[in-house]
């Protein structure tokens, strides 16, 4: 009885609105749902909440009062998900399913990953069952953001930006997660195999930083499987540029853009040309 109470006033309290379907018709929530998926780095991130709405009201230190656990949204728990092992200002989380609670203050927010997806808002939730607790300072928003957002921003292979936006704050969350170590073992064990990944290798080589000339005999091998294709030479081109062979990229730039030109891809002429150019200068 006492656990239906609780659910019954949470219900009330946050103005659930029940669909009477014997009545025939539907009235809109007015905390709407939204799961937002973003892939990263070799895995994927998705995030699902109920979204509350300021409606003139005063939301942090007071509807939200300042140094207790917030649900992070309306309804039930929001819930994160990470398919691959990711790290969060510095803590390493393990890939899983988390309840992602707050507790917001004027200085500093802390913020929770919680073992139980399963939850109403936080009424039953136990710090016992927390994964994770870390500080982050909030910041301020522009414009008052009306409708509670979560977003992932500035999404880099390795490093992103989970962002929490209501009312006029902003909690900005680093993400980092490991890509390199996987992608150079996985490139080591394919160029074992019958099917060498050339041109998959010559390319992530050529945009992390990894060896050029290892880059080029790569890339050289997989233009073998097609002399006419300009986007080989494009990258062939990018390399040797990097390389500081102007000459070579330059030459290498014009037979992209004349073999584009040839098979009306306009792409790769524009693709090809831009490579050309900065290797004139």
């Amino acid at each position: 009885m006492k656990k239906l109470y609780t659910l019954l006033v949470a219900t009330l309290a946050t103005g659930l609105t029940l669909t009477t379907h014997a009545q025939g018709f539907k009235v809109p929530q007015p905390s709407t749902a939204q799961t937002i998926t973003q892939e990263f780095g070799l895995g994927k991130i998705t995030i699902s909440y109920s979204r509350p709405n300021v409606k003139g009201r005063k939301i942090f230190g007071a509807l939200e009062p300042y140094g207790k656990v917030w649900r992070t949204g309306a309804n039930s728990a929001t819930v994160i998900t990470f398919t691959d092992d990711v790290t969060l200002e510095g803590n390493k989380v393990p890939a899983g399913e988390y309840a992602l609670f707050t507790i917001p203050d004027t200085k500093e927010w802390t913020v929770i990953l919680n073992k139980t997806t399963k939850q109403w808002g936080a009424y039953e939730y136990k710090q016992a069952d927390d994964f994770l607790r870390f500080k982050v300072k909030p910041g301020k928003t522009t414009q008052l953001v009306e409708t509670f957002t979560i977003q992932l921003n500035n999404v880099m292979p390795s490093t992103a930006d989970l962002h929490l936006m209501w009312e006029r704050t902003d909690l900005d969350i680093h993400l980092t997660t490991d890509v390199d170590s996987r992608v150079m073992a996985g490139i080591e064990t394919a160029m074992q195999g019958e099917k060498k990944p050339y041109f998959n290798a010559a390319t992530y080589y050529y945009e992390n930083g990894k060896d050029l000339n290892k880059a080029l005999e790569w890339i050289n091998e997989a233009e073998k499987t097609n002399t006419k294709a300009p986007y080989f030479k494009l990258w062939k081109a990018r390399i040797l540029l990097k390389m500081g062979n102007k000459a070579a990229a330059a030459a290498t730039a014009q037979e992209g853009a004349t073999l584009a030109k040839e098979q009306k891809n306009e792409e790769y002429v524009k693709l090809n040309e831009a490579v050309l150019a900065q290797a004139k200068r």
